[in-house]
């Protein structure tokens, strides 16, 4: 074959004049870059490859990376794991074999990938998220994920949510709203760990997490000044009342002082907002994550304190009073999973009380069916997103549109054993969701989300619009 006969059987002249008089258009000083890029665009993306890999998240325990290569580059994408997992959430594929990583092994989802998933998705467009997760889940054939694994399937969902914003030359937060049809892209308000307790920490404290939301700031850069400066508050006064050994932190960055009473802890951050001189701009959420200290139809207050547990023991009535009393003496705005994941009748007392936003965390796992019931009976009435408790990210735009109708807040949530992926912080963005939870200040992992949020608000320059005091908008 001629190098004409070649040109001309995959019209390379025409293609190549179009790039050419594309060059001098554009007034190029660097042609052969120019040309050659406008002649990459041209080809139409598709999936090439999937490769797998375990890799460690945050606590040292094996979770999923991904590398999904197309004609145009590679894109990488690792998921996060819980402290447990619940009977509503999509299934996390371990190998369960104990002589090696103590059974939390995921070499069974990363051959998945490698041998089937990747198959099935070769050829496919990366811009058609919603065809590629369905691939998957066809493929799967179980509806909560459970035989390739939800960890598998989310790295894999996550990384050709990459490919395909790369594709649309859109950043990711932008390829995310087109996804889900949203025109207003919000950064959102930033809810720091501060005091870690419950099952994050080796406290006294039976509440999971005390977090201060900026919704006073106005712009996101704030907002982490103003989180940052609070936490380093907090260890000083933690510091001053009970000794530096009292400022370990927890599996999230929040420091795990050894006190046990709720009113001990908040009296420690709300001296901390105080030394900031920010005051009303700052608000205080609890995390108390009451499935963790139920017994039968009792709280244990103690229970992280093996001598005295059993001694203190509250009501579903009794924790009523106790929220209604915080609420009025601090300035808190959320509370989440308050009650057992299975406690439906006082979460939505509590809910319906209105002294504050009440989360559905355990009570929802972010599961459609649970988010519906909960909408059905006024149960609560914000959702707690964990993109791993749904599996793919087209199911987890639908979670968020299912509340978002229902006039919810959202909360888009990291998990306690995390990586250094950044994608929640673009999700966040893109969805809109009002506030992200990614732990405290402090811990990388963490911190990636934070700074990624910085990165977007940079680039979105005065387009920028940060939630503060529409965080549940």
């Amino acid at each position: 074959m001629s190098v004409q006969e070649y040109l001309d059987k995959h019209l390379l002249s025409r293609k190549l004049e179009d790039a050419v008089n594309a060059a001098v258009r554009a007034k190029t000083s660097d042609p052969v870059l120019f040309i050659s890029n406008h002649m990459r665009k041209a080809v139409q993306s598709v999936i090439t490859k999937v490769k797998a890999r375990q890799i460690l998240d945050s606590r040292g325990i094996p979770t999923v990376e991904v590398d999904l290569y197309t004609n145009k580059g590679m894109f990488r994408a690792s998921v996060p794991s819980g402290n447990s997992t619940g009977m509503y959430e999509a299934v996390e594929l371990r190998d369960g074999d104990k002589g090696v990583y103590l059974g939390n092994g995921v070499a069974k989802a990363v051959k998945n990938i490698n041998d089937k998933i990747s198959e099935a998705l070769v050829g496919m467009d990366p811009t058609l998220q919603s065809q590629i997760d369905q691939a998957m889940i066809d493929l799967d054939k179980t509806e909560k994920k459970g035989e390739l694994g939800a960890n598998a399937i989310l790295a894999v969902s996550i990384a050709a949510c990459r490919a395909g914003a790369a594709e649309k030359e859109v950043p990711l937060y932008k390829h995310i709203a087109d996804l889900s049809g949203k025109t207003n892209p919000t950064l959102p308000v930033p809810a720091f760990t501060v005091i870690s307790g419950g099952k994050h920490a080796g406290s006294n404290l039976a509440i999971q997490e005390i977090m201060v939301l900026p919704i006073g700031a106005s712009k996101f850069e704030e907002a982490l000044r103003m989180g940052t400066e609070t936490y380093h508050h907090l260890k000083a006064v933690i510091t001053e009342k009970s000794g530096a050994h009292n400022c370990n932190v927890g599996e999230d960055g929040g420091y795990a002082p050894n006190i046990s009473s709720f009113r001990e802890a908040l009296d420690l951050v709300k001296e901390a907002i105080s030394r900031t001189g920010y005051n009303d701009k700052i608000k205080i959420a609890l995390d108390v994550a009451a499935t963790n200290f139920c017994i039968g139809k009792r709280y244990d207050l103690d229970f992280q304190s093996p001598q005295k547990s059993g001694q203190n023991f509250k009501s579903a009535e009794d924790m009523i009073e106790l929220y209604k009393e915080l609420c009025s003496e601090y300035p808190i705005v959320s509370i989440e999973d308050p009650f057992d994941k299975e406690d439906w009748e006082h979460i939505k007392y509590i809910s319906n009380l209105g002294i504050c936003q009440i989360v559905g965390d355990d009570l929802l796992m972010s599961n459609a069916k649970r988010i519906e019931k909960a909408i059905t009976e006024s149960a609560c009435n914000a959702l707690l997103l964990k993109v791993n408790q749904v599996g793919t990210v087209t199911e987890v735009i639908d979670v968020v549109k299912q509340a978002k109708e229902a006039h919810w807040g959202v909360v888009t949530s990291h998990r306690c054993g995390e990586t250094t992926d950044s994608f929640i912080a673009d999700l966040s963005v893109g969805l809109a969701s009002g506030v992200i939870k990614s732990g405290a200040p402090c811990r990388g992992e963490r911190l990636e989300k934070y700074n990624q949020l910085l990165r977007i608000e940079e680039e979105l320059g005065e387009h920028a619009v940060y939630a503060g005091e529409d965080w549940r908008q």
